[in-house]
């Protein structure tokens, strides 16, 4: 059986609308959520570079653009499009009962 604690529900899944960003918060850890392309994604809200807030970005189909200095992002595997050895965290997710839940990493709890 899957243990419950590991997934935190942050949202109802009708109100992520398809080409739309929403940022919540899963246990103190700002996630956002993406819809795009019928595909739901779940990353860090905050860029690595300078941890601008990608809540404020732009989309550009399967791409995340910050809003600080437009450092572009694959939503499909976090890559940044000039170094891919720089990511974002990305977050397990799952739909159940109408919701959306997130699996925090443990990276995720040193803020």
């Amino acid at each position: 059986m899957e243990n419950q604690e590991e997934f935190v529900s942050v949202l109802d899944e009708k109100e992520l609308q398809e080409g739309k960003m929403k940022r919540v918060s899963a246990n103190g850890t700002p996630v956002l959520l993406i819809k795009q392309q019928g595909k739901i994604f779940a990353i860090d809200n905050r860029c690595p570079h300078q941890a601008c807030a990608l809540s404020g970005g732009t989309l550009d189909g399967l791409v995340i653009v910050c809003p600080c200095h437009d450092w572009r992002f694959s939503l499909e595997n976090g890559e940044y499009e000039e170094d891919p050895e720089l990511k974002l965290n990305q977050f397990e997710w799952k739909i159940e009962s109408g919701k959306i839940w997130v699996k925090l990493n443990d990276e995720t709890s040193d803020s």
